[in-house]
């Protein structure tokens, strides 16, 4: 058995909340009295000697939270500034891209290389994200520097510039593509989710809250009044009231298409939301993503997959082919040669209503955008990517001029 130390110090007992302590004071090395505690007398011995070596900055480094704590304590503070939509935003993005692989260091131990490292992974979302993530990380370090939690700060170098992925333009589907996508998923579980995206514009968090009593189907013209968001924390569903802009709260008229979908939904239906699980409860995230699989696995794409061998799943990478049936499900078949997204589906309808030439104003207004500029960046692109809409632009700004340009008028002698 391994010998027990003998205190070569002084030192009493103490009782901290029921608990009791083994005390004393120990010198560090800059000749400065500190109060050292353990459960034990070896404990007590152990900590006494470290503290002879450590300086105060030592000390300091000990005292300081770790990137963790310190990251929920700022969300925390920021709870009161921000709208709680913003929130979430920032606590996923907190939690997945700095927590995750600085949580446990402390403040005060975190160099410009770790914060470097930690953002090799993010280059590789998009540059939104990547941008994001930045801003995160020095608005949390500047806010630790302010506070005097560290005195060195290594975001201060940190660029914005750089990383990340460019997304790539949207693309809305065509009319072909969405013929071919009703028909494939007519009786299956998205067919409504992808009914509103595609007729009323709808955004995900807002078709996924939306109730029975916003969708007012008994008058001559249908519509949807937008009233609710659907988030998710920690995969459980949260219905919040507050929407992500003033502009997101809105009345949508319906089309008859769209209209009659729904009321033979209602009529099925035994839930207060529109698209709901089996229980009649908004669906979690691991849900919405089993919802979406509906057309993901109907898809002739080479994707990521998984099989059991020998008990485990094992990943590999699949190459479906257009017309064959998937080997592990008989009743699916690669029926769409295109890939679709959720937020596909709005920017579809934002587009074709453009195409179908109603004003920028109102598609603002149907689309739920706070700007104008994001609707005219979409307006612009649609409108004038088509060599028939250029050349009347062309003929409407250059009608002015009856004579050509650049060639001078003869003089009165003809020269």
């Amino acid at each position: 058995m391994p010998k027990k130390r003998v205190p070569y110090f002084n030192y009493n007992t103490v009782t901290i909340n029921g608990h009791q302590y083994f005390k004393a004071y120990a010198m560090n090395a800059d000749k400065k009295l500190i109060i050292v505690y353990g459960k034990t007398i070896d404990e007590l011995c152990q900590k006494y000697e470290e503290a002879e070596h450590r300086t105060e900055d030592d000390l300091f480094s000990l005292r300081s939270p770790t990137v963790k704590e310190y990251c929920e304590k700022w969300l925390l503070m920021q709870s009161a500034n921000v709208r709680s939509t913003t929130l979430i935003d920032y606590t996923s993005k907190v939690n997945r891209h700095i927590i995750k692989p600085l949580g446990h260091m402390r403040m005060t131990d975190v160099t410009a290389d770790d914060i470097k490292l930690a953002l090799v992974p993010v280059s590789q979302k998009s540059a939104s994200v990547f941008k994001s993530v930045n801003i995160l990380l020095k608005c949390i370090f500047n806010s630790a520097e302010d506070s005097k939690i560290i005195t060195y700060n290594p975001t201060r170098f940190l660029s914005q510039k750089g990383g990340g992925i460019p997304q790539k333009d949207r693309e809305s589907l065509t009319d072909e593509q969405v013929a071919l996508l009703l028909k494939t998923i007519r009786d299956l579980p998205p067919y409504v989710f992808v009914m509103l995206g595609l007729y009323a514009g709808l955004r995900r968090e807002e078709i996924l809250a939306l109730k029975w009593e916003c969708v007012i189907l008994d008058t001559d013209a249908p519509y949807i009044k937008v009233r609710r968001a659907w988030h998710t924390e920690s995969n459980r569903p949260v219905i919040m009231t507050e929407l992500k802009t003033p502009a997101a709260r809105r009345d949508i008229a319906i089309p008859k298409g769209l209209a009659d979908c729904l009321r033979e939904a209602k009529e099925k239906s035994t839930s207060e939301y529109v698209v709901a699980n089996k229980e009649g409860d908004p669906l979690t995230y691991t849900e919405f993503r089993s919802l979406w699989r509906f057309i993901v696995v109907r898809t002739a794409k080479p994707r990521k997959a998984k099989k059991k061998v020998g008990g485990k799943y094992v990943k590999y990478m699949l190459y479906p082919q257009l017309g064959e049936m998937a080997r592990n499900n008989g009743k699916v078949q690669y029926v769409l040669d295109f890939e679709v997204t959720p937020h596909q589906l709005r920017h579809t309808y934002i587009t074709n209503l453009i195409a179908a030439g109603v004003d920028p104003k109102t598609v603002q207004y149907l689309a739920g955008h706070e700007k104008s500029k994001i609707t005219m960046d979409i307006y612009a692109k649609v409108k004038y990517n088509k060599p028939e809409e250029l050349a009347k632009a062309l003929t409407v700004a250059f009608d002015q001029w009856k004579k050509p340009i650049g060639i001078k008028q003869k003089d009165q002698d003809g020269e």
